[in-house]
């Protein structure tokens, strides 16, 4: 008799634990709320809030601030933590470049987050399209700063220069959890890759902010957060978003534990003493929550910098 893995995603014994009082989201601007989701779906644009379950789609929407999830909301992997739809994609949309510029306008945001869905079944993994979707915005918005958010690109070889040569003014992308669990979490992905990514672009164009995110609750240890922390400032990356892990489903991955805020809080401190230059970590904190305030603040960082060590 076969054994199955008793965390195995997709099967559904991983009771969901009840959360704790610290974790509430909130609707700031239910008529801005609908107004986002009007422009959303005029469009048939894919939102990360809405494909991902995003526990602060409420609070965003009510401020007219959106993800957008190009290529399609089909991931062609099934990591065990997301609740990202995973199966065979479709072919991809020639006007989505346009269609999330016009969006970008519409909504008339200051900073915008672009994202995407696991796409291993093109051969340069999406990164052409991405770099169209980063060109095509900055046509109709000059004043807007581009923030992606990136899958790794694994054996697809140094595609991801391509979306750099773009420019856009954030290149993130999550190392989402710790090396022990990348197996379990993260089947389709490697540890090292993301890592050695997040440095060759920082090696490529240092003008680029680079920015990576870990989840907490899968069962990781606190030296292994630190470790990754270690491993990211060795690769460069400017800004860490630490959050907790939701267990969107019974057959996800299983929540180990929710983490204290007072925890998130402690491991802010050492992350900026460490040297991160932003550090947003909080049982809610997600890559994109409050992206275009934390951008802000990394560009006055960043220029102080400057002044502060202008040869460097």
């Amino acid at each position: 008799m076969k054994f199955r893995h008793p965390e195995k995603v997709n099967n559904p014994i991983n009771p969901i634990k009840k959360k704790p009082t610290w974790i509430r989201t909130r609707i700031l601007d239910t008529q801005n709320f609908f107004k986002t989701k009007e422009i959303i779906n005029k469009k048939n644009l894919h939102t990360v809030c809405q494909e991902a379950n995003c526990p602060n789609i409420s609070e965003c929407w009510g401020k007219k601030h959106a993800t957008f999830l190009i290529m399609g909301d089909t991931c062609t992997r099934a990591c065990a933590f997301c609740d990202v739809k995973t199966g065979k994609p479709n072919f991809l949309d020639p006007l989505e470049p346009l269609k999330i510029s016009k969006a970008t306008k519409d909504l008339n945001l200051k900073h915008v987050v672009i994202t995407s869905v696991d796409r291993d079944d093109l051969d340069d993994g999406g990164a052409n399209h991405f770099s169209k979707v980063i060109k095509e915005t900055r046509k109709i918005n000059p004043n807007t700063t581009i923030e992606v958010l990136t899958p790794d690109f694994l054996r697809k070889g140094d595609v991801y220069k391509e979306i750099v040569e773009a420019k856009p003014d954030v290149f993130n992308h999550n190392i989402e959890t710790v090396p022990s669990l990348y197996r379990r979490v993260r089947p389709g992905s490697r540890y090292f890759a993301s890592v050695n990514l997040l440095k060759s672009v920082k090696e490529i164009d240092k003008t680029i902010f680079t920015k990576s995110g870990i989840m907490l609750g899968l069962g990781e240890t606190k030296d292994e957060i630190l470790q990754v922390m270690d491993d990211l400032l060795f690769a460069n990356v400017d800004f860490l978003t630490i959050g907790q892990y939701l267990q969107p489903s019974v057959k996800h991955y299983p929540l180990q534990r929710y983490v204290h805020p007072g925890e998130f809080n402690n491991l802010k401190r050492i992350a900026l003493s460490k040297g991160f230059l932003i550090v947003s970590s909080s049982p809610l904190t997600r890559s994109s929550y409050h992206a275009d305030e934390d951008f802000s603040k990394m560009k006055k960082l960043r220029e102080k910098q400057f002044k502060c060590h202008p040869l460097q």
